[in-house]
């Protein structure tokens, strides 16, 4: 059977851990509540009302692709772009090229960077693996102007980054949204992920600054692991309605 994502890949390993998974839309929702077509996250309401819920709706769709064979991840691909057509036509607009890449771009990057912060630094040839299969999601959603290697896409993240954030209304709006939902504790250990893990420029404006204390958290959570204790970052994290969805995030 043909596989999206090959079961010896470095992405499976990834996304079938829900420590790197939480950590991975821990960076992404920094730079979500940043973008410029963040609007858009808005005119349905639904991530506003309900962040956590929606974090592991665009979870599910994510390990589809990962751990489905190639014309299932396909289909799932297909009625990702189908759900986006629809939000355009109800709006009557179109989302812009570059919000779509920066998203891919975004799943690229936290993903390399979550697997680092937890487990080990990744070589160069898993870091285009990592790469490449999110060229071929976005090239199966038909975007334009994709960068048609890792080098390539280091200096078009980097571009995206510097070009397409600003720190708005419905950013500050989003991270009250983040705190309701999350309690101020568990708000706390995000703003600790989000410090170390998002590039200069994000942490700059979030105004996030630096404190060793998550990175404490850290050698804590790879000492659990020799011990045998899991999900150490899942259980501090999440709230525990959401044990269910906590459970079902590692493959």
């Amino acid at each position: 059977m043909k596989y999206f994502v090959n079961k010896d890949s470095i992405v499976r390993k990834i996304w079938g851990n829900g420590d790197t998974i939480l950590l991975i839309f821990a960076g992404a929702s920094a730079e979500f509540a940043l973008n410029k077509a963040v609007d858009w996250l808005y005119f349905t309401g639904k991530l506003p009302a309900d962040p956590l819920k929606r974090l592991f709706s665009t979870v599910a769709y994510a390990r589809q692709i990962v751990f489905s064979d190639y014309n299932d991840a396909n289909i799932a691909i297909d009625k990702i772009n189908g759900i986006h057509k629809g939000l355009e036509k109800s709006r009557g607009k179109t989302i812009p090229d570059w919000a779509y890449r920066d998203v891919l771009y975004m799943l690229i990057d936290y993903s390399i960077r979550s697997f680092e912060l937890l487990e080990r630094p990744l070589s160069i040839t898993e870091k285009e693996e990592v790469f490449e299969v999110f060229y071929r999601m976005g090239a199966r959603m038909e975007l334009v102007n994709l960068p048609q290697n890792y080098q390539e896409w280091q200096i078009l993240r980097n571009k995206a980054v510097n070009e397409n954030l600003i720190n708005g209304n419905f950013t500050k709006d989003l991270y009250k949204q983040y705190r309701k939902h999350l309690g101020w504790f568990r708000y706390q250990i995000l703003l600790q992920a989000q410090m170390v893990l998002v590039p200069k420029r994000v942490n700059k404006l979030l105004n996030l600054g630096y404190n060793p204390m998550f990175k404490g958290l850290i050698k804590v959570y790879q000492l659990s692991k020799r011990v045998g204790i899991c999900s150490f970052i899942k259980c501090i994290i999440m709230p525990p309605e959401y044990k269910k969805e906590i459970i079902a995030l590692d493959n």
